[in-house]
């Protein structure tokens, strides 16, 4: 009897490529939400903290002024509304929704990607009522 050469295959078969293309569409379509998710949450905080520092110069000014500024401007700010984080990375519009002499309102508004998180926009009042537009209260103004 003859020996029975075997021949060594190199390289992956089509079925073998097949598969792991598959596998890492899957995978892909599982994390990409998450990612997005994560993301939108993260500039929630740039969000929160800036309305909040808005708050306090509002604050500020009553404390010289005996009234509250309806102009962000007179606040330190570059513009009305000013965008967050910057006007090359916009995630929000930030301004003064109301003021007169006795209260105020602040807000930031979403923009661009970030309109489509679930907590929308960010509200904040002389009285340290917040608020959201949309979603759970709660979960939206925890950093």
């Amino acid at each position: 009897m003859g020996a029975i050469a075997l021949t060594s295959s190199n390289g992956f078969s089509l079925i073998e490529l097949l598969i792991a293309v598959v596998i890492v569409a899957i995978l892909t379509a599982i994390a990409l939400p998450s990612y997005q998710n994560y993301i939108l949450q993260s500039h929630r905080t740039e969000a929160i903290n800036a309305v909040l520092d808005l708050a306090s110069r509002e604050a500020r000014y009553y404390t010289t002024n005996n009234s509250y500024s309806a102009s962000m401007l007179t606040l330190g700010y570059s513009s009305d509304p000013t965008p967050l984080p910057n006007a090359t990375d916009h995630y929000y519009d930030l301004s003064i929704s109301s003021a007169n002499g006795s209260s105020f309102s602040v807000q930031a508004v979403p923009v661009g990607n970030q309109v489509s998180d679930s907590c929308g926009t960010y509200t904040y009042s002389d009285l340290g009522i917040r608020g959201v537009s949309s979603g759970s209260l709660t979960s939206c103004w925890k950093q």
